[in-house]
């Protein structure tokens, strides 16, 4: 048979004939340099290819090899402190073989080959084992257990194991049909692992970030769209949420970002030390890096990749947090590749199936009971930045996030001048988890929680309305009791809402310092209208020493927080004797 060969060219798109044994999405390698490509569409003995590289210096007539297998990625110990490329290739690794740019055809396994785990095996001979059950563990990291499951697709039984030192694809023992036990395996990125059930989303994912933990709380296991114009703090918050959230690990996708904001992610996070462990961050983090000058058929590849990682450390029964920044570097490339396939153009260029392959990529979110025995529980957190032209929040991609996102947080451009970090707009964000994580707040923080937070949205709608009075009349024409609210509604702002990424003990914020924080700040609403009942006059109230004792208590460290607020309730105490 005629071996298939390249007839036409358009960027990152190929053609070749013969392909009429190929599969749809099967990988292939293009051109004598063997170019990673995948085949998107097949027409008779006529298959396009997307390829992952670029494809400069590529030739019509030059051969394209099947590789029988779709995009996959291993999955395995080791992946944790890994960086990867857009199709799962280890950067440090590509680096060590080609230098400092990625040479073309280079292929690398995402598994370190050599390098030998010590494997504990929780199974024995005889035993009946199904997809999905732990076989055993390994230490991947001080600390982190690493649980070797059997493959969702296989069962039988166990007919030899033996605990012992072993590389990830050495067999350490095998099932009855003779299908060997290895400490990994391979996944196909673009199809969701299975689960046993999808469970209610009741405990909150902890942010640290007290506008979002307070005021639009996501559970775990949710899905939340980030959108924002340029300069509004995406990818600051997408970085602090990386760094300090309360997930077992952290999947990182940096997709068609500048190159300098990710060089500034992998010079940072070894040097960042986890308060849990005391360990670099970068122990629990998993890196996939593909920058706006890569090529744009691999940015379109490394949501999925990164989200495949992601379930599998789901299935093991940790809380997983996915940053994906950003997906309208995503979208973009989808748009490119619809555009060189000639398909029907959607809404501003995008191809009508945007909204699909965006819902099904937030619906592999959840908090799940994975397949297999031991019983446990996994969570697995989206959060994804989104970059809208111009701020213009009814484009396409943000508007198709919107439809299946459980929560948004919208960032104001206009709080991000007013050095308003995190620049969250309060009036145009929500989330619909948080009749469901109420309850958790209420018993593991404390009581008054549910009634905090209804009184903190009240005051700044009250806020929003007085400001449009003030901005006609003059905030002295307002009652002293407005103009009291106008000033308690700037505490609530400035010393509640925002924090400083910059600052280490305001960085984080726990839940309990963030409940404090609101308590405080609405006692000093409290104990102003309590001098105006005596009398006193707005202009009288020595509102600065409690304001300024407010504002140091955001960046005091843990030990002194109690200290600092007692010192806070001693300024409100002076109001109103």
């Amino acid at each position: 048979m005629t071996a298939p060969t390249v007839v036409r060219l358009s960027g990152a798109l190929a053609e070749a004939e013969p392909l009429a044994r190929a599969s749809l999405y099967e990988l292939v390698r293009v051109g004598e340099r063997g170019l990673l490509g995948e085949v998107v569409r097949l027409a008779g003995d006529r298959g396009t290819i997307q390829v992952y590289e670029e494809t400069n210096g590529l030739r019509v007539g030059e051969p394209v090899a099947l590789t029988g297998s779709a995009l996959t990625i291993e999955l395995g110990p080791g992946l944790l402190g890994g960086v990867l490329d857009g199709v799962g290739r280890p950067l440090r690794r590509m680096a060590d073989a080609s230098g400092d740019f990625i040479a073309a055809g280079a292929a690398a396994a995402t598994l370190d080959m050599e390098t030998e785990w010590d494997l504990v095996p929780s199974v024995a001979v005889g035993d009946a084992v199904t997809g999905g059950d732990v076989l055993g563990t390994v230490e991947e990291r001080p600390g982190f257990s690493h649980s070797i499951m059997l493959p969702p697709t296989v069962s039988g039984r166990v007919a030899a194991v033996a605990a012992g030192r072993y590389r990830v694809w050495d067999p350490f023992g095998r099932l009855e049909d003779g299908t060997p036990l290895t400490l990994a395996h391979r996944w196909s990125v673009r199809r969701p692992r299975p689960v046993a059930d999808r469970l209610p989303l009741t405990r909150p994912f902890i942010t640290g970030q007290r506008v979002l933990d307070f005021l639009f709380p996501v559970g775990e296991g949710g899905n939340v769209a980030v959108p924002g114009g340029f300069g509004t703090g995406k990818t600051v918050i997408e970085q602090s949420l990386a760094k300090y959230a309360a997930a077992d690990v952290i999947v990182y996708i940096g997709c068609g970002e500048r190159g300098n904001e990710m060089a500034e992610v992998l010079e940072e996070f070894p040097r960042l030390v986890d308060t849990r462990t005391g360990r670099s961050i970068s122990d629990r983090t998993v890196l996939l890096i593909n920058t706006s000058n890569m090529p744009v058929a691999a940015r379109e590849a490394s949501v999925y990749v990164g989200i495949t990682i992601a379930e599998y450390y789901r299935d093991m029964g940790y809380r997983v947090a996915l940053m994906a920044d950003s997906l309208s570097r995503w979208a973009e490339a989808l748009r490119e590749i619809g555009a060189r396939l000639q398909e029907m153009p959607g809404e501003e260029g995008y191809p009508t199936y945007l909204g699909n392959r965006l819902g099904k990529f937030y619906e592999r979110a959840g908090h799940v009971r994975p397949l297999g025995a031991p019983e446990r529980e996994g969570a697995l957190t989206v959060i994804s930045a989104i970059s809208p032209p111009g701020g213009d929040f009814s484009e396409p991609v943000t508007q198709a996030s919107l439809r299946v996102v459980g929560a948004l947080w919208a960032l104001d451009p206009e709080l991000a001048h007013q050095r308003q970090f995190p620049a969250v707009d309060w009036e145009t964000s929500y989330s619909l988890y948080t009749e469901a994580t109420t309850p958790w707040f209420a018993k593991e923080v404390g009581a008054d929680w549910p009634a905090l937070r209804r009184a903190t949205l009240e005051l700044l709608q009250h806020d929003r309305e007085l400001r449009e009075i003030a901005a006609l009349v003059g905030p002295e024409a307002l009652q002293d009791e407005d103009r009291l609210t106008l000033e308690c509604a700037r505490v609530v702002r400035e010393s509640v809402l925002g924090q400083s990424a910059y600052d280490p003990d305001d960085a984080f914020s726990p839940a309990a310092k963030t409940r404090l924080l609101a308590s405080l700040a609405l006692g000093f609403l409290d104990a102003g209208r309590k001098a105006l009942g005596q009398g006193k006059t707005f202009e009288s109230l020595e509102l600065a020493e409690a304001r300024h004792r407010l504002a140091q208590l955001g960046s005091t460290p843990a030990a002194g927080l109690d200290a600092g607020a007692d010192r806070v309730r001693a300024a409100l105490e002076a109001l109103a004797p």
